[in-house]
């Protein structure tokens, strides 16, 4: 009699090559997206361009990590929405409501990724805040020197 495949150990089993393959798999997928997926390419822009802003506002480690984090999840939700799009379209070539549901909460995902990175981006950065003064104080600091 065959084992049982969902719950063979061989199947929990991993290894390096294992781990290794993984990577190269998602190296694969990271590149696949940005291949094929313009909104991709305009969300990593995107991060790309305010994650040094991030890092030089002088704001503490954690509101950082906060605002960079925002960027990521915009960057994930992305890779999945592309992934359940492209899935669709395999499964189901022709046009469908159920489909088009589906679709649109993925993108709906999206959104809610691009307005939470807002919101975090807003909070911490507010002009009551006191990041503007210390910003302030730094730039006068570039030109007084």
């Amino acid at each position: 009699m065959d084992p049982d495949p969902v719950n063979s150990e061989e199947l929990k089993r991993r290894s390096f090559r294992n781990f290794f393959a993984s990577v190269r798999y998602s190296i694969e997928g990271f590149f696949a997206a940005l291949k094929h997926e313009p909104s991709f390419r305009e969300d990593l822009l995107f991060a790309l361009l305010l994650t040094p802003f991030a890092i030089i506002l002088p704001v503490n480690a954690v509101s950082t990590a906060v605002m960079i984090g925002s960027l990521f999840l915009i960057i994930i939700v992305e890779l999945l929405n592309s992934a359940i799009e492209w899935t669709i379209d395999y499964i189901r070539p022709e046009q469908h409501p159920l489909a088009k549901r589906i679709k649109d909460m993925a993108s709906a995902a999206v959104f809610l990724s691009w307005l939470n990175c807002i919101a975090i981006w807003t909070i911490l950065l507010w002009p009551s805040n006191a990041v503007w003064h210390r910003i302030e104080e730094l730039v006068a600091g570039w030109f007084s020197a």
